[in-house]
């Protein structure tokens, strides 16, 4: 008998989430957790997208990279429908396009490639030079520590149980509107277990990098995308998956922001592993507007 919502683990519910259903031999649906939120959160909707496209793919392909655009929110209410196109098979690389469909219309659109696994030349950026995760506050101290006195935007956000914890190395952003580095680094982990499976880590890392990105954008001009006064929403997302990687540990996401512009904010990230090694790479451009005022 199926667990009561409330008996299931955050990570649970991210699982089932993930788990979509299959309509057609390149249709699937998948539903969203009703956690009160307005709109689909976009790292979900990458993710089911991702296991869509890799449900379709040859048993030796694995995902290298892959390229969405967020086109309308999504609804929580309603189930989504992924459609997946074949694009290509070839001898090393498959290409998937998958569209995300609510209301008949196109709510996401994203381009998968994947390759079977071959060696060839390796080198990597460094992993930064930052705190571990057991020398910074854990969320829960972060939660009672802070979220007293916050606004209750950032409560709803912060105060959730979620499949994956977050560990800021700084915290200045949100206690204060001065201007810093357009950069940000975090550890995130898992709150619990993952299947052993390559398809299943690939969409669950997807999940969590569409996390904090355009709150670094906005870093520079001492906001943050609780600011009332910013609308504030993911317009693209790239993601490189570069070495197999597991769940059981902590990740570094190291992120910063090279520009804003035109009411867009750019922001890219690596993903490390404790030891060092470089296993994704994200890139990320959002609407990050300043709202009109009253």
């Amino acid at each position: 008998m199926p667990q009561a919502p409330e008996q299931r683990s955050a990570m649970d519910q991210l699982l089932e989430t993930l788990d979509l259903e299959r309509l057609e031999e390149n249709l699937f649906r998948g539903e969203s957790p009703q956690i009160g939120w307005q709109r689909v959160f976009g790292g979900q909707v990458i993710a089911q997208a991702l296991m869509a496209a890799q449900r379709t793919l040859p048993m030796d392909r694995f995902v290298h990279s892959l390229h969405g655009y967020f086109l309308l929110p999504g609804d929580p209410k309603l189930p989504i429908v992924y459609q997946v196109e074949r694009l290509r098979d070839g001898a090393s690389f498959t290409t998937r396009r998958v569209t995300g469909i609510q209301h008949g219309r196109a709510i996401f659109a994203m381009s998968v490639s994947a390759q079977i696994e071959e060696p060839g030349y390796d080198h990597q950026a460094a992993m930064p030079a930052i705190k571990q995760p057991e020398d910074l506050m854990s969320e829960e101290e972060f939660q009672s520590v802070f979220l007293a006195k916050a606004p209750e935007m950032v409560k709803r956000y912060w105060g959730r149980k979620r499949p994956v914890e977050i560990r800021p190395v700084s915290l200045v952003h949100y206690v204060s509107n001065e201007k810093l580095k357009p950069e940000q680094h975090m550890w995130v982990r898992a709150t619990g277990p993952v299947p052993d499976d390559r398809h299943y880590r690939a969409a669950i890392l997807a999940y969590l990098s569409d996390m904090t990105l355009l709150d670094t954008s906005l870093y520079a001009h001492g906001k943050t995308i609780f600011d009332p006064s910013i609308q504030a929403a993911s317009l693209d997302h790239a993601m490189w998956f570069h070495r197999p990687f597991a769940l059981d540990d902590w990740l570094l996401y190291s992120q910063d922001s090279p520009s804003a512009s035109g009411a867009r904010g750019m922001t890219r990230g690596g993903l490390y592993t404790r030891c060092g090694t470089l296993v994704a790479s994200v890139a990320q451009e959002g609407l990050i507007r300043k709202r009109a005022s009253d």
